[in-house]
């Protein structure tokens, strides 16, 4: 980063602000996930209000992936404009406010209009969370990005359970949002105050509000976009592959999608000691194994307990790519948010056309070859490993999004 500081601007953030701002954005993290969880459970009282049936409620759902894709890269823009801690509360704000639009929508325009408004800020405020992740983990030169993911899946597990007791007792989802939106917008608000208030130096340029994804951070895209796309294929598949080819119960079917969240979240947290001890490439390379062997488990399981087994193993090997992606890209260039953007913006196509993909080829030969797909992309994480290298941290640099308090970063960058 160009620019220089006085002396007293050219301070460096002591352990314990990091600490606190790593718990912070770890606090950020599970918020932003606990609107997803509270989201979800809701979806069919939503599509009972708005009046759409399966077919259109399918085209609304698009939405959200739309919005992110097209907000995303303004993220650093706005970061850039009000300092990193100032944006990420406004962004925070806007993402747990949206919370109540869909619930308000009486028919599937609106409801367009609204998960597309719904799915910008929730891209916009992972992208600002995410580059504030990075940069805390390279200034504590400790492995972080998996254990925030970790809290975002934890987060999306109590937005769920806090959906499905609203739901059982049969609560409006319109009051259910308004007053999950208001807890979680005092909540994340409150956890902002305590994350690293980073600058641009006076002389930087701003980013460009919208480009295309910098070379750097397509590679490392397309590593999350296996992962991301086995996530979303067992997330939303697993229970009808237990049902339809293995003939389980609905119970058990359901089991096997809680235990594999369950199982991706636990990795995930426990993830950053196992990635501090072995690396980015060579833990990404063992997951890939461990994900390709628990796919293939799932194409050939003679029974539920196989199938379940093959699931959580694929859950494992996926659940630390993405965090790494996201690490990787903040490490790529000169420019982190718009890697990030770039690589937020692949992953979350993959999550979009995931679901349809698998089920498109369901149609057309079996579940079992459509696992046989995810299977294949699980191999490339074992073979493209390498694009994370920039995961690892280096002890004398910093992934610098922004310098603290206006000033040059002192670190030189990677």
């Amino acid at each position: 980063m160009s620019g220089t500081a006085s002396a007293a601007q050219q301070r460096t953030y002591g352990l314990g602000e990091l600490k606190r701002a790593r718990y912070a954005v770890a606090t950020v993290f599970c918020v932003h996930g606990a609107v997803t969880g509270s989201f979800a459970t809701r979806v069919p009282w939503i599509q009972d209000h708005a009046g759409v049936g399966a077919g259109q409620l399918g085209l609304a759902l698009a939405f959200p992936a739309i919005g992110a894709s097209v907000a995303m890269p303004l993220a650093g823009s706005v970061s850039h404009r009000f300092g990193a801690r100032t944006a990420l509360r406004g962004l925070l704000a806007l993402w747990t406010l949206a919370l109540v639009l869909p619930s308000l929508a009486p028919n599937l325009l609106t409801l367009c209009v609204a998960l597309f408004v719904y799915g910008a800020t929730a891209g916009m405020s992972d992208v600002a969370m995410n580059a504030l992740g990075v940069e805390i983990e390279t200034r504590l030169d400790k492995s972080i990005m998996s254990g925030l993911h970790g809290m975002w899946s934890a987060g999306a597990l109590l937005g769920s359970a806090g959906g499905t007791l609203a739901a059982h007792v049969g609560a409006d989802a319109r009051l259910h949002h308004l007053l999950a939106a208001a807890v979680l917008t005092v909540a994340g608000f409150a956890a902002c105050r305590w994350v690293l208030d980073l600058r641009p130096a006076e002389d930087e340029e701003a980013p460009p509000r919208f480009t295309l994804p910098p070379k750097s951070a397509l590679l490392i895209g397309a590593v999350g976009f296996c992962a991301v796309f086995a996530e979303g294929a067992s997330l939303d598949w697993s229970a009808v592959y237990l049902r339809d080819v293995l003939g389980t119960s609905a119970g058990l079917a359901a089991a096997c999608t809680t235990a594999f969240t369950l199982t991706m979240a636990i990795a995930r947290i426990a993830g950053d000691a196992v990635v501090d001890r072995f690396g980015a490439v060579r833990t990404v390379r063992i997951s890939g194994v461990g994900a390709t062997v628990g796919a293939l488990l799932v194409v050939a399981a003679p029974n539920a307990a196989v199938a379940m087994a093959g699931f959580g193993l694929l859950g494992l090997g996926i659940a630390v790519v993405v965090p790494l992606a996201f690490a990787a890209a903040g490490r790529s260039g000169p420019n982190p948010s718009q890697a990030i953007a770039g690589v937020a913006t692949i992953t979350y196509t993959s999550g979009l056309v995931a679901p349809s993909a698998i089920g498109t080829i369901a149609d057309a030969t079996s579940l079992v070859v459509s696992f046989g797909v995810v299977t294949v992309l699980a191999c490339g994480l074992v073979v493209f490993a390498g694009v994370l290298r920039g995961a690892d941290r280096t002890p004398s640099g910093a992934a610098g999004l922004l310098s603290p308090e206006g000033a040059a970063d002192p670190a030189p960058r990677p």
